[in-house]
């Protein structure tokens, strides 16, 4: 039996962790409602004009508009996002697990990746374009390029990181390569996969935008460039800020995975 005595403390520990999460929370909530705020009024009090920075009130009001189809244009940038962000993951995991396997591979491909990686994706924007035409299909490739490269690095290192011991105690009972990886590989390289994960997934907001800037007739990045030829300044706005939920809403999922899957202890940040 384990005594309270030695229970307390460690539950006593957990609350203060739960509280002070708590805490935090609510002060970022408060920091964001106090900008806002201070937004409102400063506009409001030098009578700033509308399409230099328009209010937040200004802003919001824009969501009753239809002519801006908001529900629609942030669903396909939502796609663009999700889509080329879930490709990258699946190709940057299993990329790196062929490189753990085949160091012949590792050798002759990961340069060439790099030399790759450091090509600017606003100049392959126009290739990609005769490529693939105009879509959803073309921004998703153009989100994969930016997502890829950071799952791929942070999985590889991970995959290397594995005690060697272990992976000489799965060979000499003849496990497959599939159980190495599932087994020792996996587990112990999700800290890093997970750390690949939320760098791709801030990338992957901005390659979205991109694309839709370069080649696209929807989503919030098309939609901010036909108003900014009109000067709607508030509706330009309102299209940040649900580019920036729809990133927000990326990275808490990927916390949420990594609350779920990873160790406490292990996990890098």
């Amino acid at each position: 039996m384990v005594s309270v005595a030695e229970v307390s403390p460690a539950a006593e520990i957990a609350r203060l962790e739960r509280r002070r999460a708590n805490r935090m929370r609510l002060v970022a909530v408060i920091a964001h409602l106090t900008a806002f705020a201070l937004w409102e009024i400063v506009v409001r009090m030098f009578e700033v004009p509308r399409f230099i920075l328009p209010a937040p009130t200004e802003i919001l009001s824009t969501l009753g508009s239809a002519q801006y189809d908001w529900i629609g244009n942030s669903w396909v940038t939502g796609l663009e996002i999700v889509g080329g962000y879930l490709l990258a993951l699946v190709l940057g995991v299993v990329t790196a697990l062929l490189f753990s396997w085949s160091r012949i591979l590792l050798m002759v491909l990961f340069p060439l990746l790099v030399t790759l990686n450091m090509i600017p994706k606003v100049a392959l924007g126009p290739l990609v374009i005769v490529w693939f035409s105009y879509g959803i299909s073309t921004n998703i490739l153009i989100t994969f390029s930016l997502c890829y490269f950071p799952i791929l690095l942070t999985t590889v290192r991970g995959l290397r990181e594995v005690e060697p011991d272990l992976l000489d105690l799965v060979k000499s009972l003849r496990g497959s390569r599939w159980q190495m990886f599932q087994y020792i590989q996996l587990p112990g390289a999700l800290p890093y996969i997970i750390s690949g994960m939320k760098v791709a997934a801030i990338l992957a907001v901005a390659g979205a935008v991109v694309g839709e800037f370069i080649a696209s007739d929807r989503g919030l990045g098309y939609l901010m460039i036909q108003v900014q030829a009109a000067l709607d300044t508030p509706a330009m706005f309102m299209a940040v800020m649900l580019i920036t939920l729809i990133g927000i809403a990326l990275y808490l999922a990927v916390l949420l995975l990594e609350y779920l899957i990873v160790p406490k202890d292990a996990r890098m940040s």
